[in-house]
């Protein structure tokens, strides 16, 4: 497994500590490109928690994401929420959606969200 980027370690750090959701970020991940803003673990958990207690078929699954972190290190993981996958001209999902992605599996990043456009 390779070594995680340090500084964007130090930048989910930074999210974390200061439960800011301010900090927009673009990451490439597994050739996908990823664009949102960061949040905090647990609020990114408990708006998941929302959305799934709202879905009559999901609500079960709600309680999963009602557990608190059991990491104590150094987060290892990004918690995008109002992102987008890039694909072609086009973000979906159009409203933005909730993504979690390991940060040891980043091969690129840059600080700030990518404008795409559906003309």
């Amino acid at each position: 497994m390779p070594k995680p980027d340090e500084l964007l370690v130090d930048i989910a750090a930074t999210v974390e500590s200061g439960q800011s959701n301010q900090m927009s970020l673009t990451v490439i991940t597994g050739g996908a490109v990823i664009t949102g803003r960061l949040a905090p673990e647990a609020v990114w958990r408990q708006r998941v928690t929302e959305v799934l207690t709202d879905s009559t078929r999901l609500g079960e699954f709600a309680g999963a994401f009602e557990k608190p972190s059991r990491n104590d290190g150094p987060p290892t993981h990004l918690h995008f929420h109002v992102a987008r996958i890039i694909q072609g001209t086009v973000g979906i999902p159009e409203t933005g959606g909730m993504y979690r992605v390991a940060i040891a599996d980043v091969s690129a990043w840059t600080v700030g969200d990518f404008s795409y456009s559906d003309h």
